[in-house]
């Protein structure tokens, strides 16, 4: 019988407080080993007092339950994995406005959400706000999502000559949303209905925005680096690249790193799990996020 190439998705994922009091971060992946289906949510909270902290877990814990119970459902297909990861956004959206219409003074809480599913070689995503979705991919870094913030629009007018480079990076409303969660009509949405296909050695990094602390070509030369080591390996060499910068204004980072690998076996490419051996594979495989500590909250 002949040797068959499968992907198989090494997977980390890791949280840091920056020089932040507060952790408006969350995350939560669920790569069983030997499953060739897994995902992973990423929000970047907002609100401050207004507790953008409990938003994030929020997005993340409803997003998180309703992927895991439609899946185990005996008539999931595949197919519908765009429309199942919009319905769960919409849930997790349904339950930040259900949160402010019980707490007033939550008001004006919210987040962005990255949603990866990967089944085989496939992967899809939703995301929703301006946490970036990278892939690295024969040494290039290259952006797979959205950016629904001011920022394109900003840089155009860079590159049209409307404002210098100076003032595009610094401007004052770069970092505006132009689409989040926050409990209202949901202004934008990218969720493309085909799959991205992976390769063997592709990187994908899922991050808030404090990870983009770091320039794009110096989170390439850490990839390019760290590009034949595990996942965790990769995921510390990004932290440690951020609190090298030492800057008192950092961000809450959090990112997810999930590492293509290719692997050749003697032996036909397995089934899919089914949904209840997929079920308790995770339930099994989930564990809290590592919580890494650049400076003194």
């Amino acid at each position: 019988m002949p040797r068959q190439a499968e992907i198989e998705i090494d997977a980390a994922s890791a949280l840091s407080l920056g020089a932040r009091a507060r952790q408006e971060d969350a995350l939560a992946t669920s790569f069983a080993q030997g499953a060739d289906f897994g995902f992973a949510v990423l929000s970047d909270g907002m609100g401050g007092h207004a507790a953008g902290d409990v938003a994030s877990r929020i997005i993340v814990g409803e997003i998180f339950a309703e992927l895991t119970m439609r899946i185990a459902d005996p008539g999931y297909s595949k197919t519908d994995i765009p429309k199942l990861l919009q319905k769960a956004a919409k849930v997790a959206n349904h339950c930040i406005r259900a949160r402010v219409e019980a707490v007033p003074e939550s008001a004006g809480m919210g987040g962005t959400v990255i949603v990866l599913v990967v089944l085989a070689e496939r992967l899809y995503w939703l995301s929703i706000g301006d946490s970036p979705l990278f892939l690295f991919r024969d040494g290039r870094l290259t952006r797979l999502n959205d950016d629904h913030s001011l920022a394109p629009q900003i840089d155009l007018m860079v590159k049209e000559g409307q404002i210098d480079p100076e003032m595009g990076r610094t401007h004052p409303q770069r970092n505006c949303l132009t689409s989040a969660l926050f409990g209202e009509a949901i202004a934008a949405i990218d969720c493309p209905d085909r799959p991205f296909l992976l390769q063997g050695g592709d990187l994908v990094l899922a991050a808030s925005d404090g990870l983009q602390f770091l320039p794009d070509e110096k989170i390439e030369t850490v990839l390019s680096r760290a590009k034949a080591k595990h996942s965790a390996w990769i995921a510390n060499a990004l932290m440690s690249g951020v609190t090298a910068l030492d800057d008192p204004e950092q961000d809450n980072i959090s990112v997810v790193v999930l590492k293509a690998c290719e692997v050749v076996a003697d032996r036909p490419m397995p089934t899919r799990l089914s949904p209840a051996a997929m079920l308790r594979a995770w339930t099994g495989a989930i564990a809290p996020a590592r919580h890494l500590r650049s400076r003194s909250g």
